[in-house]
């Protein structure tokens, strides 16, 4: 499945947080900071950029998939 071009970082936070788990911590300039206890802990930061990297996008989905035990494909289509 390809990556949407046109993301934005705020979208992208909202995503995870209403389906995904994650809670905001707190924001260090542009980078919100999210956190998830489910499995385990875990703390990525998402930058609020509009639009997000095509690098950038892939670092953090593949990062959550592998946290959550899921297919990078089941992060995109929720978004």
């Amino acid at each position: 499945m390809k990556l949407p071009r046109d993301l934005s970082g705020a979208e992208l936070i909202a995503c995870l947080c209403r389906k995904w788990d994650y809670t905001q911590v707190h924001q260090t300039g542009s980078h919100v900071i999210l956190e998830t206890e489910i499995p385990s802990h875990q703390r990525i930061a998402v930058p609020d950029h509009s639009p997000l990297r095509v690098g950038t996008l892939n670092s953090i989905l593949r990062a959550v998939a592998a946290h959550k035990g899921v297919r990078k494909e089941a992060i995109i289509s929720s978004l």
